[in-house]
C-alpha cells in the first residue's frame, strides 16, 4: 500500500500544519477547504512559514519553493479523488465527521486510506460510516504539526494490519515518532493531559492562585514549556471543552467533568488565541 499523494481537509492551523509536514517530506498534497479564500489563505500561511525558515537559514529558498509547489488547493471534495491517503482535520463534532467520512467514501478511489486527526472521538464510528472500515484509522498530529514530534496512530478494531503499517510508515517518513494506540477516548496524551488542565481551572475558580501564578508554578516547578492556561489558550477553549466532554462521556470520571468556568468562557466566545481573548488577552 504505497502513499504518494495526500489529501488534507480543514482550513485551520492543524490542516495547514499537516500539509506543510507532508509536502516538506516529498508528498504531493491537495489542501481542501470549503471556500477558495480560506484554501488560498492556508497556502499563503504555508508560504509565510517557509519564508521564515528561509530567513532563519533552516531551508534554502529553492527548497521552500519546491515544498510550496507540491501543494495545490481545492474547494471540492472531488479534488481528493486520486489521493492515496486523506486526513481530515475539521471541527471536533462526531456528526460532522460521520457525514464527511460517508461522503468521502463515495468519492475517493478504492483502496485509499481515510484518516481522522481527531484527538478524542471514536474512530470506529467513522470507519463504520464507510464501506471501507478496514481502511479507516486515526493519524493524530499535535499542534504545531511541523514542530511536534509525536503522531498517535489510532487503530480501531476494524482497521487492517496493512492500513496501520501504511500510515505508520507515512508518519515515520515525515520524521515523526509514531506511537500505536487503541481506539479509546483521549488516546494517550489527552487522556493524561486534560485532567491536569481541567484541575488547573478548578484551582483558578477556587481562588487558590492567579492564572499567572499557576502557569509560573508549573513551568518553574515541573519544567513544562508553558503553563496550563497558556496551553488551553493555544489549544482553544472550545476544543478543550469538546475533548473533556468526550472523555467524560466515555469514562464518567469526575476528573473529566469540565469546570463551569470553562463552559462560561466558551459560551462567551472567549476561545483563546483564535479569538484573541481567552484566559489571556492577545489584543495587547
Amino acid at each position: 500500500m504505497s502513499i504518494t499523494r495526500v489529501g488534507i481537509i480543514g482550513s485551520g492551523i492543524m490542516g495547514s500544519g499537516i500539509a506543510e509536514v507532508a509536502a516538506a517530506n516529498g508528498y504531493e498534497v491537495v489542501l481542501r477547504s470549503r471556500s477558495l479564500d480560506s484554501a488560498e489563505g492556508m497556502k499563503a500561511g504555508l508560504a509565510k512559514s517557509l519564508d521564515k525558515q528561509v530567513a532563519r537559514e533552516k531551508r534554502t529558498a529553492e527548497e521552500a519553493a519546491e515544498i510550496l509547489g507540491r501543494v495545490t488547493t481545492a474547494t471540492e471534495l472531488s479534488a481528493l479523488r486520486d489521493c492515496d491517503l486523506v486526513i481530515e482535520s475539521v471541527v471536533e463534532d462526531l456528526a460532522v465527521k460521520l457525514a464527511l467520512f460517508s461522503e468521502l467514501d463515495g468519492i475517493v478511489k478504492e483502496g485509499a486510506i481515510l484518516a481522522t486527526n481527531t484527538s478524542t472521538l471514536p474512530v470506529v464510528e467513522m470507519a463504520m460510516a464507510t464501506n471501507r472500515p478496514d481502511k479507516v484509522c486515526g493519524v493524530h498530529f499535535f499542534n504545531p504539526a511541523p514542530a511536534m514530534a509525536l503522531v498517535e496512530i489510532v487503530a480501531p478494531i476494524t482497521a487492517s494490519d496493512e492500513t496501520m503499517a501504511a500510515v505508520t510508515e507515512f508518519a515515520t517518513s515525515c520524521g515523526k515518532d509514531a506511537v500505536a494506540v487503541k481506539d479509546q477516548a483521549g488516546f494517550i496524551v489527552n487522556a493524561l493531559l486534560f485532567p491536569y488542565l481541567n484541575n488547573a481551572i478548578r484551582l483558578l475558580e477556587g481562588g487558590v492562585a492567579t492564572k499567572e501564578g499557576i502557569d509560573s508554578a508549573m513551568k518553574g516547578g515541573c519544567g513544562f514549556p508553558m503553563g496550563p492556561f497558556a496551553l488551553l489558550d493555544l489549544v482553544g477553549l472550545d476544543t478543550s471543552l469538546a475533548i473533556l466532554d468526550a472523555l467524560y462521556d466515555e469514562f464518567r470520571d469526575p476528573n473529566y467533568a469540565a469546570i463551569p468556568l470553562l463552559r462560561r468562557m466558551v459560551a462567551a466566545g472567549q476561545l483563546g488565541r483564535k479569538t484573541k481573548l481567552g484566559f489571556y488577552d492577545y489584543n495587547k
